[in-house]
């Protein structure tokens, strides 16, 4: 079995283990919510409810990649050096479930990876009450760490993740807050796309460059690839949003003009004051409109500069990886993961 592989099983064992708090008679409904909301139970579940767990699994490559000896606990030649930043993984990837249950109802959002949203099943009280037991539960996962690090070290990667989630609350105020505002322009767009996307993927590589005993440089070489790969991924995520293949990506391609979104290509094309930005300030997109309108912003150069910018990160985030210095097996796989992640199919 590849380290890719590996990994994730120990990631969903552990992930498992800490939701399983929850699993008692009295709360067995309670419990029943997240594994459900985890992919793991009801209509549907299975790997395409899960999702790829991307996050926690840059953690462990990132804490792997530290070793010259790679995986191989000093102490044993069976157990991983890894292994025992799991509960760092879990807790990211909790962390990332309790803001998508909170999204989907800030959003409105029926569906999550094809299946009903926990508020559509359990009601959004319940629903709230489930998104707060993740976050809760995450940081039952990262301060258990204390079984495997010294406490300063545990320490700091729990600030790390405290204060990520802060930054994820300050992202989605902009984001809620932008909704209703017609005078935003591409200043706007980073402290927003940081806040949701970049500072947890940063969080990630530099957890586990932590848990992996990096120095300080090397700490932020990894912060520093996570903070750009996630620029990186959300602008491409932006085009994609726009001009994507539908059978590609699993979105449809109207969704983020009818939804009216603040994508980099459309405050780019907005700041540009011309069709575009005239048919926009006029109202809300139609689905029958989605074409011209994408053809016009296109036109226009929104899809151009996005693409210029998505280029300009990716090279960011690749430099600051080969700065790091990934080791072994696990550097290798993160540089595909990361390859992967940035060169998506269109």
């Amino acid at each position: 079995m590849n380290i890719q592989k590996t990994m994730l099983q120990a990631i969903e064992e552990e992930l498992q283990r800490q939701v399983a708090r929850l699993n008692q008679p009295r709360t067995s409904r309670f419990y029943e919510m997240l594994t459900y909301h985890m992919g793991w139970t009801g209509e549907g579940a299975g790997s395409e409810a899960t999702g790829k767990r991307i996050r926690p699994l840059l953690v462990l490559l990132t804490t792997a990649a530290c070793n010259v000896n790679e995986n191989l606990d000093s102490d044993t030649s069976t157990s991983p050096y890894w292994l025992r930043a799991v509960g760092g993984a879990a807790a990211v990837e909790l962390v990332h479930n309790f803001s998508l249950v909170h999204d989907d109802i800030q959003d409105n959002s029926d569906k999550r990876r094809g299946r009903h949203t926990v508020w559509v099943k359990w009601g959004a009280p319940m629903a709230i009450n489930a998104g707060d037991a993740l976050f809760v539960i995450a940081n039952q996962a990262i301060t258990g760490l204390i079984e495997h690090y010294p406490a300063d070290v545990v320490v700091k990667a729990a600030t790390i993740l405290n204060d990520t989630c802060l930054d994820l609350t300050r992202g989605q105020f902009l984001d809620m807050s932008y909704e209703e505002r017609n005078d935003l322009n591409i200043e706007d767009y980073w402290p927003m796309v940081s806040g949701k996307t970049s500072a947890l993927l940063s969080a990630c590589t530099h957890i586990g460059a932590v848990l992996g005993n990096a120095d300080e440089a090397g700490q932020e070489a990894y912060r520093l690839f996570g903070y750009h790969l996630g620029l990186a991924f959300q602008v491409q995520d932006d085009i994609l949003g726009i001009w994507g293949n539908e059978a590609i990506t699993g979105k449809s391609a109207a969704s983020d003009l009818v939804e009216g979104k603040n994508s980099l290509p459309i405050l780019y094309a907005l700041g540009k004051h011309g069709k575009f930005a005239q048919r926009w300030n006029q109202g809300p997109i139609t689905a029958d409109e989605v074409k011209t309108v994408a053809a016009q912003l296109e036109a226009e150069g929104g899809r151009s500069y996005a693409g210029e910018v998505s280029e300009k990160e990716t090279q960011k985030a690749l430099a600051y990886l080969e700065k790091a210095n990934p080791h072994g097996v696990a550097g290798e796989t993160m540089l595909e993961l990361a390859n992967m992640l940035l060169k998506r199919n269109q």
